[in-house]
């Protein structure tokens, strides 16, 4: 007699779990119970709170059947955004031009130190590994940081202050 109640209990749970999965198409698809909160119904009587008007009050632009305004209108008055004056700039350089430290270039000599012993970078390197965009067509070492290793560049601009100092550890930029 146990053994059949239990029986039943654990096939009663076990038919829980499996309503409980069910599988995923686009006929099946409906929100969890009670996220979403019932339509208010308007215009049903005024015992409702909200009849005759429809919660809209008396006249006005706002009570007529798609009657409002454009984003940013302020009655006819000079609108915020016109007052105010244009400002920035963005540059197209930013695609096609990037800055690196050698703080950058040294997180790359860690990187890739298995197979690139010789210290040498090239730009296609640096797109490759991802520290530079794929839109970049030149990119200029800066003097920030300090250079962990003998490095090459090929390919790869630099200023003078960071020429020196890759020459100070025995590589050259080409």
């Amino acid at each position: 007699m146990v053994k059949a109640v239990e029986k039943k209990v654990q096939a009663s749970e076990q038919s829980k779990k499996t309503s409980l999965v069910r599988s995923v198409s686009l006929n099946t698809l409906s929100p969890v119970p009670g996220s979403r909160p019932k339509a208010t119904r308007v215009g049903r009587g005024m015992g409702s709170g909200l009849g005759k008007t429809c919660g809209r009050g008396h006249k006005g632009q706002k009570a007529r059947a798609g009657g409002y305004h454009k984003v940013g209108f302020e009655g006819g008055q000079m609108p915020m955004q016109r007052r105010l004056p244009k400002f920035g700039f963005v540059s197209k350089a930013q695609l096609t031009h990037q800055e690196l430290t050698f703080d950058d270039l040294n997180k790359f000599l860690l990187l890739t130190r298995e197979h690139n012993q010789d210290g040498l970078i090239t730009l296609g390197d640096l797109i490759q590994s991802g520290l530079v965009a794929n839109t970049v067509k030149t990119a200029k070492l800066v003097l920030s940081g300090v250079p962990a290793a003998k490095m090459i560049l090929k390919g790869v601009k630099a200023t003078q202050g960071a020429v020196k100092a890759i020459e100070g550890l025995g590589g050259c930029v080409c």
